[in-house]
């Protein structure tokens, strides 16, 4: 039965809540955004045809307070929520409420969200449905002896993670028998603390494996395909910060095999919807079920660039009870993409989160780019949130072409007021063994062990430093102009042709 949806709620802001909205701009659909204290002019908020105020801006008491949430459902007169990512996007009771309340959850069911979010679970169903999995406990590491000595019998160095949540938390690489205890124990409270759930289990820790996964789409009439992989082997701290579509390894066998496993797992767990199945992959090409992640992903853009599908479009028709309207043979790779994500972090300074006001914001643009940003001039990047500013995106025609735009890109975006990883993406995208697809969830920490963004390249810190002193240069005269109301020809000439100049010391390091 098809229930179409007139009004979506979107729980959620930032890049992925403006990303959201202009989908239901595009579909005729009504847009309601939420927001905390520091959110009330934010860009997702002006954005939607409607706006409400949910209360305090630490996110326990707005975007994560689920009665504030569904009294806001309810305000508005919405008939579905998309939860985007993060927040409430995984939260099965969340979920479950909607559903109680008649309202659309845009996402997979309450059940199949708490059975795939928890990681045992989730595996026990990869096995079922005969996946590939990493050698490791099948429950939870409750009894200290017998978890060292199962790491003992599979061989160090191992991983301990959490059974619920993701993101890294919980997370901890053990080399050795010794550091066993101690990372058991603050992985268990991390997962504690971030998950209310502090079980952890043990797996077998493979040595430089690509991360690789599967976009999968499902409808409510057992159709099942996936959108081939992206490559997100680029992170840090098991934080994602570069992904890419193809991945540079793939071959179409591997494709193939990697595709039908996802699929068998989406069937085996009654998924709806869209959704993300991730591997490890090691240099033998051989690879390993990780887990599910139930919700749209940070990275969707560059799937939508090489395959046409618009997945926010698709989520929503899903929900609606229709049927895809592709198939698996409808589904074709055109070109490469590559996103990287634009953060208001100091890159000299470990990446600490940089809060302020963007003075400056001056976005890339040109052939093959896309910009998914969550901010305009003048918006604050407060202390409360993720300090994403925008998923800065290119497609080219292969991968070289890819990675030539996104520097070009890269080169021509122009931020001040806060720090940015703008010019940390450009040393990664010069690096020789990324250029070649020389890549492995431990890239960041072996080409660049320290994680000081000055280490990477004295001579570019330095320029983005000038580049930085420009940009406060020009606002200065913008406003000394702007109140003298004359003799703007006087300097603008002068500040132009240096802010040339420092952009082409930028893009000529490489």
């Amino acid at each position: 039965m098809i229930k179409p949806i007139k009004k979506i709620l979107v729980a959620n802001r930032g890049e992925i809540a403006v990303r959201v909205i202009r989908a239901c701009h595009d579909l005729g659909i009504v847009s309601v955004a939420i927001c905390s204290d520091c959110d009330r002019t934010a860009y997702h908020a002006r954005l939607a045809d409607e706006w409400y105020h949910i209360g305090g801006s630490p996110s326990s008491e707005s975007y994560l307070n689920q009665d504030r949430v569904m009294q806001a459902v309810k305000d508005s007169g919405a008939d579905a929520v998309h939860p985007g990512y993060g927040f409430l996007a995984e939260n099965a009771t969340f979920a479950q409420r909607c559903v109680d309340e008649g309202i659309t959850f845009i996402g997979p069911r309450p059940e199949t969200i708490r059975g795939l979010g928890d990681k045992l679970v989730a595996r026990e169903m990869a096995i079922k449905a005969n996946l590939p999995v990493v050698p490791g406990t099948d429950m939870g590491a409750d009894n200290p002896d017998e978890a060292l000595a199962f790491a003992k019998k599979i061989g160090f160095p191992v991983l301990v993670k959490a059974a619920a949540g993701g993101g890294g938390k919980g997370m901890r690489v053990v080399e050795s028998a010794d550091l066993f205890q101690e990372a058991l124990d603050s992985a268990s409270r991390e997962a504690k603390s971030a998950f209310g759930d502090g079980r952890v289990f043990i797996e077998k820790y493979l040595v430089r494996p690509r991360h690789v996964e599967i976009q999968i789409l499902c409808d409510t009439h057992g159709n099942h395909l996936h959108l081939c992989e992206r490559e997100c082997s680029i992170q840090r701290r098991h934080q994602k910060v570069i992904e890419e579509a193809p991945s540079p390894i793939m071959t179409d066998e591997l494709r193939e095999r990697m595709g039908t496993a996802a699929v068998s797992i989406a069937r085996e767990a009654g998924y709806v919807g869209a959704g993300t199945v991730e591997f490890l992959v090691d240099q033998n090409r051989s690879f390993y079920f990780l887990e599910v992640n139930t919700r749209l992903q940070v990275e969707h853009p560059v799937t939508e660039l090489v395959t046409g599908v618009d997945l926010v479009k698709e989520q929503v028709a899903v929900a609606e009870g229709r049927e895809l309207t592709l198939r698996q043979e409808d589904i074709r790779l055109n070109g490469h993409a590559i996103e990287c994500r634009i953060y208001a972090e100091d890159p000299s300074g470990g990446f600490m989160p940089s809060t302020g006001t963007l003075e400056h914001y001056r976005l890339p643009a040109g052939p093959g780019v896309r910009v998914d940003s969550g901010v305009l001039v003048w918006s604050e990047i407060p202390i409360y949130y993720d300090p994403m500013i925008a998923k800065l995106c290119t497609w080219g025609r292969d991968r070289t072409e890819a990675i030539a735009r996104m520097q070009r890109a890269l080169s021509e975006y122009r931020i001040s007021g806060v720090e940015s990883t703008v010019g940390f993406h450009q040393v990664v995208l010069a690096n020789k063994k990324f250029i070649a697809g020389d890549l492995s969830t431990g890239f960041l920490q072996e080409e660049y062990p320290d994680s000081n963004y000055r280490t990477f390249s004295p001579e570019l810190a330095e320029d983005a430093a000038i580049a930085a002193a420009v940009d406060k240069l020009l606002n200065e005269r913008r406003i000394t102009i702007s109140q003298s109301g004359n003799g703007r020809s006087r300097s603008s000439g002068w500040v132009r042709h240096h802010r040339r100049e420092n952009v082409k010391r930028l893009g000529g390091k490489h």
